[in-house]
Formats: structure tokens, C-alpha cells, sequence
């Protein structure tokens, strides 16, 4: 038997996806975008400790970056128009977008590996009625459903959350449902078939860990794809309300002084360029270490 039809899960199922891990330092690409990606986690967890003021005290307003602060501090990146030291509602910022873009991503992933894999494995009405519905949402542009969904139910995290899974969810859907379609025909599905285990089994303990290469690559890239959305939303005056720092939503408010004072929305567009570029070169890094396995 080849090492294709051996299943993948299994004891040496961790220790495998340790040793991947531990392979992206290997990796330049992967390596730079890990780093960068550790470098905001550790500015969203340490920000309570190391940010110079909090995120909403008002102080000077129209700062330019460099400026001594009155209490004989220094604005490193300038204030905003309200006074708000830029630097302090990045760091705390960095903690929105790190909590509801992984879970935003992650619910959509739940729903969405569970409705690819129900309708790869047992296809016949079930894969007709969930492909619909799928192809159903996937007609409409992404940042119209987000639109839809955020001003019907309102601006807040868990709405962030349903209209990212509600709009996400079905791409995800047909990503696991063509690796299931392959991967179903494997000898040790037939095996675990032939024992009597139930579909569930097949589906999650199974076929699921086999897939896993190309949805980990798949869900750093779509990481991405969410933190820009949040931005935009916040952008568009859809985000976390404010005074909540939110990065699209401190280039909203300064947008029209951008001209003046580059500096207030110049810096949150690098924070949201920088997060997204570290998880699109985590996610090149994956798939060449997939690709020499």
C-alpha cells in the first residue's frame, strides 16, 4: 500500500503537524510573515502594559509624529484630531482586530467544513440542495452581503462575525467539498466502512485530517482577507462603534484631513497592510513546506 492511501490521522497525526511547524523557519517567506504576525499578537496582549497612553485620552490635537507630549512624554506617531496618541490606539487596536478575525474565520470555518463535508461524502440531495444555496450566495458580491448583514442587525462584534461566516461560509463549502470528493475513494475510508464506523466518523476522524494542507493554507490567506474586511467596515462607519480604537475606523474619522496630516491615517493603513502581508507570507511558507513533504 502507497503512502497516498495510508491515512494521515492517527498518533503520528500531531507530531507531523509539530514538525511542519517547526519546518517555517526554513522557509524565508514563512519566516518574515510569522514574524510580523507575532509582532502585533504581542502589541495586542502587551498593550495594557506598554502603551503610552490609553487608546481614547484626549491630549494635543494635530500632532505630527516625534512631538513631546505635556506630561513630558513623546507622541511617537503623532495625535489625532480629537488629541488621541496614534501609537496607543494601534497597540490597542491591534487587540479588535486579532479576537474577531480569528473567530470571525473560525466560525466560518466550522460551518463550512461541516457543510463540504456532508455534501462531499454523501453527495445525491444533500450535496444538490447545500451547492445551491452556496452558488446562491457566492452570486452576490462579498462587501454587499457584509453591507446587507451589518445594516440590518447593526454594528457590533458578533454581526462582524455572522456576516463574515454568513458571506464566507459557502467558498469554504465547495474548498472541502472537492478535497472530499477526492479523498473519499481513499483505501482506508473503504476500510473504515468496511469496519462499520458511522459517516460522522469517516467524515471528521478520517477524511477531515487529510485535508487539512490546504485548508490550513486557505484559512491564513482568508485571515487576511477578514482583517481588510474589518477594516473596511470600520472604514465605512460599519465597525465596532466607537470610541473602541478600530483601524479602518481611524482612517474613517481622519480621512478628510489626510491632506494636512498624513500621518493619522497613513499609520492604521500600514497596520492593516503589514497584519494582512504577514499572514499571505505565512501562508506561502505553508505551501512550500507542503510542497517539499
Amino acid at each position: 500500500m502507497t503512502d497516498t492511501a495510508l491515512p494521515k490521522s492517527g498518533p503520528g497525526f500531531l507530531t507531523r503537524n509539530w514538525r511542519r511547524l517547526a519546518l517555517i523557519r526554513e522557509s524565508g517567506v514563512g519566516t518574515v510573515g510569522l514574524s510580523i504576525i507575532v509582532f502585533w499578537c504581542l502589541m495586542a496582549l502587551l498593550a495594557p502594559l506598554i502603551a503610552p497612553y490609553p487608546p481614547n485620552a484626549q491630549y494635543v490635537p494635530f500632532q505630527v509624529p516625534g512631538v513631546t507630549a505635556p506630561d513630558g512624554g513623546t507622541f511617537w506617531l503623532g495625535t489625532d484630531h480629537l488629541g488621541r496618541d496614534i501609537l496607543s490606539r494601534l497597540m490597542w487596536g491591534a487587540r479588535t482586530v486579532l479576537f474577531y478575525a480569528p473567530l470571525a474565520t473560525f466560525c466560518a470555518y466550522a460551518v463550512g467544513i461541516v457543510m463540504g463535508l456532508a455534501a462531499g461524502y454523501k453527495r445525491g440531495w444533500i450535496d444538490d440542495v447545500l451547492s445551491r444555496v452556496a452558488d446562491i450566495i457566492l452570486s452576490f458580491p462579498v462587501l454587499v452581503l457584509y453591507v446587507v448583514v451589518i445594516t440590518t442587525f447593526g454594528a457590533s462584534g458578533i454581526n462582524i462575525i455572522i456576516a463574515v461566516t454568513f458571506a464566507s461560509a459557502p467558498g469554504i463549502m465547495r474548498i472541502v467539498r472537492g478535497l472530499v470528493l477526492d479523498l473519499r475513494t481513499r483505501d482506508y475510508v473503504a476500510a473504515a466502512q468496511t469496519r462499520g464506523e458511522s459517516a460522522w466518523y469517516i467524515m471528521f476522524v478520517e477524511i477531515l485530517p487529510n485535508a487539512r494542507g490546504p485548508l490550513i493554507v486557505d484559512g491564513c490567506l482568508r485571515l487576511g482577507y477578514v482583517i481588510i474586511t474589518i477594516g473596511v467596515l470600520g472604514f465605512l462607519g460599519l465597525g465596532l462603534p466607537p470610541p473602541d480604537p478600530d483601524w479602518g475606523g481611524m482612517v474613517n474619522e481622519t480621512r478628510g484631513m489626510a491632506m494636512a496630516f498624513p500621518h493619522m491615517t497613513i499609520f492604521p493603513c500600514i497596520a492593516i497592510s503589514s497584519l494582512v502581508l504577514g499572514f499571505n507570507l505565512l501562508a506561502d511558507g505553508l505551501r512550500e513546506i507542503s510542497l517539499r513533504d
